[in-house]
């Protein structure tokens, strides 16, 4: 019952943000920039899962968003999963559960894995290192915010259940 079940909230949350992600870019391709849904399924099943699973989710999550983008295929993967490994592997090393020490820690990991994406870019492609008119730099603040406030309500919803 648990591996299914397991199966069940990593199906629902690859799906949900698959729709997520659809339904920004259908309102306003903008949003697309400043809310990344892919990026907060991989944080939070790293938290809750840790390292491999979170490297697991990362790898399908980056995928699945470079099939969305006109960009090369893989870059997204690659540094999705690095995402997913270093948060699972460092919130299992620390204490990230309180609220603002989970917010901080967030945010740094998004921001690293979105710095580490624009380098592959600019480094692999010659790109230039385009910001989305500045709003890509608002994304690592979305994902904290909305990683975090999941994550501690969930665990509430799991107090008061358990």
């Amino acid at each position: 019952m648990g591996r299914m079940a397991n199966i069940g909230e990593v199906l629902g949350g690859i799906l949900l943000a698959v729709f997520v992600y659809s339904i920004l870019g259908k309102i306003s391709a903008p949003l697309v920039i400043v809310f990344n849904p892919f990026t907060w399924v991989v944080l939070y099943f790293s938290l809750v899962r840790h390292e491999a699973f979170g490297a697991v989710m990362g790898t399908i999550c980056g995928l699945l968003q470079d099939t969305f983008s006109f960009g090369v295929f893989g870059v997204g993967g690659l540094t999705k999963t690095l995402l997913g490994f270093s948060t699972g592997f460092v919130a299992r090393k620390i204490n990230v559960i309180p609220p603002g020490r989970n917010f901080l820690f967030l945010l740094i990991m998004a921001a690293a894995e979105l710095v580490l994406w624009k380098g592959l870019v600019v480094f692999l492609f010659g790109e230039r290192p385009g910001l989305g008119g500045g709003l890509l730099l608002v994304q690592p603040l979305t994902s904290a915010i909305l990683v975090t406030a999941l994550f501690q309500f969930v665990g509430r919803k799991k107090e008061e259940v358990g």
